[in-house]
């Protein structure tokens, strides 16, 4: 038997468990489908797994092995990252909405925004590069070719977590109706807002 068919169902099955952890991207898709809904919650889940997908090409061509050898490179990537996530949770501490807009109504504008605030979720936290750089090359069989392979693992991590945001967003829809309550929409900002400014310091402080 070929060895690329047993490592593509070990890394396959190793991705879905890491991919239902809860962590940053589950939060930004929950928060963002129940308080803006199922088309721009699957636009925030469409850049966080276009994100990933980046840093699986850049590790296939070799940027993951350059974080790892330059410190300087890491801890400027690391600290941008940081400080775009403690500038999502000020914004959402410091400016809650005081209601739920209910209108079917996205503009193409606002949906680009939440892709673009998804894909720099992930773009711009170098953990994810390591991640990636580390984890990957333990499912590449031998003989294979090392840049294709990564590519196809890095595109299956990406299609499990639109599966699991679809699903994410699904599961949230009914929690619309209750979210037309002012008091319910400040408070969920700010806890999201809290979650971000954690995330932001955890990836700020962590040594390299």
């Amino acid at each position: 038997m070929s060895p690329i068919l047993p490592s593509l169902v070990a890394f396959t099955a190793a991705a879905a468990l890491l991919t239902v952890t809860p962590g940053l991207d589950t939060a930004l898709v929950l928060r963002t489908a129940t308080a803006d809904g199922a088309r721009r919650a699957f636009a925030a889940g469409l850049g966080i797994c276009l994100g990933c997908l980046a840093w699986g090409v850049a590790t296939a061509f070799g940027l993951g092995l350059l974080l790892r050898a330059s410190s300087f490179a890491y801890t400027a990537l690391r600290w941008t990252g940081a400080a775009y996530l403690l500038w999502l949770g000020v914004h959402l501490l410091m400016r809650p909405r005081g209601a739920f807009d209910t209108e079917a109504v996205a503009p193409r504008a606002e949906g680009s925004a939440w892709f673009r605030r998804g894909f720099l979720t992930n773009l711009l936290n170098p953990k994810v590069g390591i991640f990636y750089m580390s984890f990957l090359p333990q499912f590449i069989p031998p003989g294979a070719d090392v840049a294709f392979f990564t590519l196809l693992l890095a595109t299956v991590h990406a299609l499990l977590g639109l599966a699991w945001f679809a699903l994410l967003v699904v599961a949230t829809r009914p929690l619309a109706m209750a979210l037309r309550r002012p008091a319910l929409v400040r408070t969920l900002d700010r806890v999201t807002g809290g979650l971000f400014l954690l995330f932001g310091l955890r990836l700020a402080l962590t040594r390299d």
